[in-house]
């Protein structure tokens, strides 16, 4: 039975990018070693963390005066690395689900944080509008896309400070004017590559300003410097990430891809629409491309394990909703295939016709 990879991460990757890692840590590039038993200073993973780079800049239209750096610890490390970096007196941080209260919690270490806004009254179900971001705020902090309860800031915002962005699970999904930020992070595990690297995107003029001693591993400067080996990086996930990028230029690039993720989150939104089994859980103006989350309505909650049961056994896999929400987790990343929302839809459909 064919298998549709809907997991929240690590999560589904395109099959090139399976198919040309698995080559490479058998054999790379022509050394006689695999990929990852190679030296990280050889002139043929230079060659490799140089393309990527280039790739990151092009398909993301980063403009000059802005470093790319690939790093360990995930995501969360970012979370103590920013305030580490660039917070002096205040950050603002805008609260939208569980991994941006995380990032504020950490800040709090190194200075006072504001939080501008929180939809955790509504168990995060929609994304807060029409704060005030304090003018002297070092910087703004927002999560782009919440995976757990699956809702998305869907433009780059305007912010009068620096602009910082969590950008784990929708980074290449969707166009981004990274001259609106001033840093942007993300794990690599939702639409890059696997789990091991994560990339940050700073602009280098807000780099040296804190007057607190930075240990050497949390300095961003070390690593623009070292161009992300000043350590041994993580090869693997690195090269993984290399061939997703060529195989998101070969589709078209960011613009195309978004107009794909767009036709796939509507397919779905649709169904669940019309669908009676079925109701969305978050603001219409706010649903995720990423993340899309469901629950059975009220008078169908009996139903719910029935369904996850059915739906597991037409292929569905990794659909169950996170324990904050409940429900249902279909995760529409870039390399999920169209043809895998439509057999979920078709799922639907089917239990439907059972049970009305």
């Amino acid at each position: 039975m064919k298998k549709y990879n809907f997991n929240a991460g690590p999560s589904v990757l395109p099959q090139e990018t399976i198919d040309n890692t698995i080559a490479a840590i058998k054999e790379f590039a022509g050394t006689g070693l695999g990929l990852m038993e190679i030296s990280h200073r050889t002139k043929e993973f230079d060659a490799v963390m140089d393309e990527t780079v280039a790739l990151f800049k092009e398909l993301l239209n980063i403009p000059e005066g802005y470093s790319v750096l690939f790093l360990g610890g995930g995501a969360s490390l970012q979370f103590c690395m920013v305030p580490f970096n660039l917070l002096e007196k205040k950050a603002a941080y805008l609260n939208t689900g569980t991994w941006a209260n995380k990032a504020q919690k950490e800040a709090k270490l190194f200075g006072e944080t504001v939080e501008v806004a929180s939809s955790k009254e509504a168990n995060y179900t929609y994304i807060p509008k029409n704060y005030t971001v304090p003018a002297d705020a070092d910087y703004f902090h927002i999560t782009t896309n919440n995976t757990i309860f699956g809702t998305e800031i869907h433009t780059d915002l305007d912010s009068p400070v620096t602009l910082v962005a969590d950008m784990s699970s929708d980074i290449f999904s969707r166009p981004v004017n990274v001259s609106k930020y001033g840093l942007i992070y993300g794990g690599a595990q939702k639409n890059l590559a696997p789990a091991g690297v994560t990339f940050v995107i700073v602009k280098d003029e807000l780099l040296g300003k804190v007057s607190r001693a930075i240990p050497t591993m949390l300095d961003y400067r070390t690593h623009i410097k070292e161009g992300s080996m000043f350590n041994t990086p993580p090869v693997v996930p690195i090269y993984a990430a290399l061939q997703t990028l060529k195989w998101l230029k070969a589709l078209g690039g960011v613009e195309a891809m978004y107009k794909r993720n767009k036709e796939k989150a509507s397919l779905l939104y649709s169904e669940i629409d019309r669908n009676p089994l079925f109701k969305g859980t978050t603001a219409v103006e706010d649903r995720s491309l990423m993340n899309i989350c469901f629950v059975m309505n009220d008078e169908y909650k009996h139903l719910e394990e029935e369904f996850y049961k059915f739906a597991t056994g037409k292929g569905m896999v990794g659909i169950k909703g996170h324990r904050s929400v409940g429900g249902f987790r279909a995760s529409t990343y870039n390399a999920l295939p169209k043809e895998a929302v439509e057999a979920l839809v078709a799922a639907m459909q089917e239990f439907e016709g059972e049970k009305l």
